[in-house]
């Protein structure tokens, strides 16, 4: 696919899933297109450094235990699509509440490489210490979401 495909699918997957209500936030086309061999990278040196390698490991690991410490579904508002090749870069900013109070409205990076229409990779640079501050380290062993 070309730059300014991938760029609009990546607008796509952002806008479907940045809906102020969380009942109507749409997951489905980022699930659609995140290969079943992709990778997420979790970068710096914290708890949630890490890469999660397949599909079913950055949709239960990872994200399934976001979804343990975050009052509703995720949110993340892209403001910043940056498309070079299969290159696309994503500058965001949380909008979410854990089961205690806390914001968590952490600045977010991501790079994403695609391949065919399908996400390969992402590379994820945010606040480690506010991460850390309000969803607490990252487990040992994986806790997934119940449903």
């Amino acid at each position: 696919m070309s730059a300014s495909a991938n760029k609009k699918l990546m607008q796509d997957i952002f806008a479907a899933a940045a809906n102020p209500d969380p009942a109507a936030r749409d997951r489905a086309l980022f699930t659609a297109s995140l290969a079943d061999d992709a990778r997420w990278v979790v970068t710096g040196q914290y708890s949630w450094s890490r890469t999660f390698t397949g599909k079913e490991a950055i949709l239960n690991d990872l994200h399934g235990y976001v979804r343990t410490r975050l009052r509703d579904r995720t949110r993340t508002v892209a403001h910043r699509f940056i498309a070079d090749g299969d290159i696309v870069v994503v500058e965001a900013k949380g909008d979410n509440v854990t089961p205690e109070g806390v914001r968590y409205d952490n600045d977010y990076c991501l790079v994403f490489r695609l391949e065919d229409g399908k996400i390969k990779e992402i590379r994820e640079y945010c606040d480690s210490v506010l991460t850390e501050k309000a969803l607490g380290p990252f487990p040992q062993t994986p806790v997934r979401a119940a449903g």
